[in-house]
């Protein structure tokens, strides 16, 4: 806002209102009704509405300067989580074998197994000792046979407790491995 010597005046805080009688940089003093001196800064006045005043302080208002100011008091809201959502597992190890591989040429369904057996305890491992609590183990369907050796090598550990993972997200083929941090494994 622009002030100038004369304009009439009154503080945003108090309740004190006067006359401008100088202005020097960012402070400007102002003559109350009763002859006092007081020294304000420029945020801390605002011009007085009464009559024409009111029509000047439209027209001498810097837009752009307010526009800046209500620019920078939005904030920007967090995205919100479902309830759902903020309890599913973060850790997904997808253990298709093309995922794990550049080419199964050559391999035998044993090595293969063998792969993703071993992807599948290094993984666990790694969780553990990160203290992820909640792993999806993605497996697919196809006729159960990783399924059954990821559920005898989780059965292995004593902090891990699995089940079936979500079936809207994963289908039937995947599970869902929680890790107890408090057991010794």
């Amino acid at each position: 806002m622009k002030f100038r010597v004369g304009d009439t005046v009154e503080t945003i805080d108090d309740a004190i209102s006067g006359v401008i009688t100088n202005i020097t940089g960012d402070v400007i003093s102002v003559e109350d009704s009763n002859g006092f001196d007081f020294q304000f800064e420029k945020h801390e006045l605002m011009l007085t509405a009464s009559g024409n005043s009111l029509e000047t302080a439209v027209y001498n208002t810097d837009f752009e300067a307010v526009k800046k100011e209500k620019e920078s008091k939005k904030r920007k809201s967090a995205p919100t989580i479902k309830p759902k959502e903020r309890h599913a597992p973060k850790f997904e190890v997808d253990l298709h074998i093309h995922h794990l591989t550049k080419s199964s040429k050559g391999m035998s369904n044993y090595d293969m197994l063998n792969l993703q057996l071993d992807t599948a305890r290094g993984q666990l491992e790694f969780a553990i000792r990160k203290r992820i609590p909640k792993i999806v183990f993605i497996h697919g369907v196809g006729e159960g046979v990783l399924r059954q050796e990821l559920e005898t090598l989780f059965s292995r550990y004593n902090n891990v407790t699995f089940y079936d993972a979500d079936y809207k997200t994963y289908g039937l083929g995947a599970t869902e491995v929680r890790v107890f941090q408090n057991v010794e494994p």
